[in-house]
């Protein structure tokens, strides 16, 4: 089977801290990150494209930047998310605890919720460290 794979890197900052750990992602902290969107499908449209990659950055680089850019990702059980939100913080909660692997697969939730052929994406939370989710 011959696939077309398109991918595309949005950078963004966060914060986040994660429960119930001991090292220092315990505190508040933010990163420097990376999503990198990776699509496939067997065929092309009418234009020649999997799909165009200004609606990859309209939508999905539209809601990264909306939702999740210079917020702290905290779980919706973090204590001092009712503080952040008092003081009119900027704060997107998740159900889940907010590690580089639930992030990632946050976006990939959202981008395939979209309608797009995700089947992978990676989060860089750091030059050197990364955490990915995919379709199996």
């Amino acid at each position: 089977m011959t696939l077309y794979r398109v991918t595309q890197q949005i950078d963004f900052c966060y914060g986040h801290r994660l429960l119930n750990y001991e090292g220092k992602c315990k505190d508040l902290h933010g990163h420097n990150g990376r999503a990198v969107i990776s699509l496939e499908g067997e065929k092309l449209d009418e234009r020649g494209m999997l799909v165009d990659f200004t609606d990859i950055k309209r939508v999905v680089r539209g809601w990264i930047n909306d939702e999740l850019d210079h917020r702290m990702i905290l779980h919706q059980d973090d204590p001092l998310l009712p503080l952040l939100i008092s003081h009119r913080q900027p704060v997107y909660a998740i159900p889940t605890n907010p590690t580089a692997e639930n992030i990632a697969r946050l976006i990939f939730d959202y981008a395939e919720g979209q309608g797009f052929p995700v089947v992978e994406v990676v989060l860089w939370e750091t030059r050197n460290s990364r955490a990915a989710y995919k379709k199996s």
